[in-house]
């Protein structure tokens, strides 16, 4: 089981960056996906998550700038994110959850991607 996460970089205040997480079939045709995000000296937070029909969840952080989407087809889950600010700075990660459903408790998911940094500069 792997997830592979890809994506992250080094973008200006205000710009756009989109993540990608490819996983096994097995771990992506039924299960609920997520990212979270860690930055230095934070805990881990939730970030979004989208359920195996497509219903998705955001943090208050995010809601309205960035947009998880998945392609079932291609076994990838996706964030797009735009109008970056410096708060937004962290290590993302995807998860598969436990269930079909989207969460947002880190412990609702069994499976985890190795983290891509993004780093956004004011």
């Amino acid at each position: 089981v792997q997830l592979q996460a890809s994506g992250g970089g080094l973008v200006q205040a205000g710009g756009s960056l989109r993540l990608s997480c490819t996983a096994s079939r097995r771990i992506f045709s039924n299960n609920g996906m997520g990212w979270f995000r860690q930055a230095p000296g934070k805990e881990r937070d939730f970030v979004a998550s989208i359920a195996w029909n497509g219903e998705t969840t955001y943090s208050g952080a995010v809601k309205g700038r960035f947009t998880i989407s998945r392609d079932n087809a291609k076994n990838s889950l996706y964030l797009q994110m735009n109008s970056l600010k410096p708060d937004d700075t962290a290590v993302y990660y995807c998860a598969a959850a436990r269930s079909s459903y989207g969460a947002t408790t880190g412990r609702s998911y069994q499976y985890w991607g190795q983290g891509t940094q993004v780093t956004v500069s004011s």
